[in-house]
């Protein structure tokens, strides 16, 4: 009997000292042709570069496919109340002569009819409590900013109207301070006070535009004066029903700029402290 067992522990012995050696000759065989295939591999991509080629593609795409795609990330939200703060209308819900004359002053100066038409009704409300002509109005921001918000000249005149917004700052208080220079409607309204301050000092409309550009105390104005004048005739005649050619008139001679150009030789320029100021003597 312990003959038989001790025969059959050899046996197993002997079973599993075969399985183990047959287990590292597999192994040892299977890492030796694992090495001879990247050898093959190796010596086949050198000999063949577009084999190469194709096969960085291939993994890259494989690669790429199998890299996890990130969550969508909004750049900027839009904000459903910006509405409130646009300055903008539509010129279909503005009386005729007023949608006439938005109509007008966007073919003629390449702006949106949209934010014109606010422009156009606050100068007409304007015009009511203040008894000036609204074509006036509006004719001294078609030839002061081409009704560019944002313009400035380089004496540091700003916004639609170009009003010196150093010498008139206190104007702006009420509305939060001098920044809302560039805001078109508090523009207007701060131009429109110092255009009746100009013309009560002057006694007459074409006095009063002179000391509005700042040319009171010079021989001439540069034509200025007779620019408005034209235009605000022109806008008359849109109101009036007779629309005329919309043929942009020459610059001024002080050419409103948004970015004033570098210092250099510049010609004479009227003193801004002269802008508009019914204080001074």
């Amino acid at each position: 009997m312990k003959q038989a067992l001790d025969a059959t522990a050899r046996g197993l012995r002997t079973f599993v000292s075969d399985v183990v050696d047959g287990f590292f000759e597999i192994t040892h065989n299977s890492f030796a042709l694992l090495g001879l295939a990247t050898v093959f591999a190796v010596l086949a991509l050198a000999a063949r570069p577009d084999l190469r080629q194709t096969g960085e593609e291939q993994l890259m795409g494989w690669l790429q496919s199998r890299k996890p795609v990130p969550e969508a990330v909004e750049v900027s939200d839009l904000e459903p109340t910006a509405i409130e703060r646009t300055t903008a209308a539509s010129p279909h819900e503005l009386p005729k002569q007023q949608a006439a004359v938005a109509y007008w002053l966007s073919k003629k100066y390449r702006v949106a009819a949209e934010p014109l038409s606010v422009l156009v009704a606050e100068a007409f409300d304007l015009g009511k409590k203040t008894k000036l002509d609204p074509t006036l109005i509006l004719a001294i921001m078609a030839v002061e900013s081409s009704f560019n918000p944002f313009a400035q000249s380089q004496v540091g005149a700003q916004g639609l109207m170009q009003v010196m917004t150093r010498v008139h700052g206190e104007k702006y208080e009420s509305a939060g301070g001098t920044l809302t220079a560039f805001d078109p409607v508090t523009n207007m309204r701060v131009g429109v006070k110092v255009l009746q301050e100009c013309i009560a000092r002057a006694g007459s409309l074409e006095g009063g535009l002179r000391y509005y550009v700042g040319a009171a105390n010079l021989t001439e104005d540069g034509g200025y004066a007779g620019k408005v004048l034209a235009e605000h005739e022109r806008l008359r005649q849109v109101v009036a029903g007779r629309a005329p050619p919309t043929t942009t008139p020459a610059p001024r001679t002080n050419p409103v700029q948004v970015v004033a150009p570098p210092a250099a030789a510049k010609p004479a320029q009227p003193d801004p402290q002269q802008v508009a100021l019914l204080g001074d003597s």
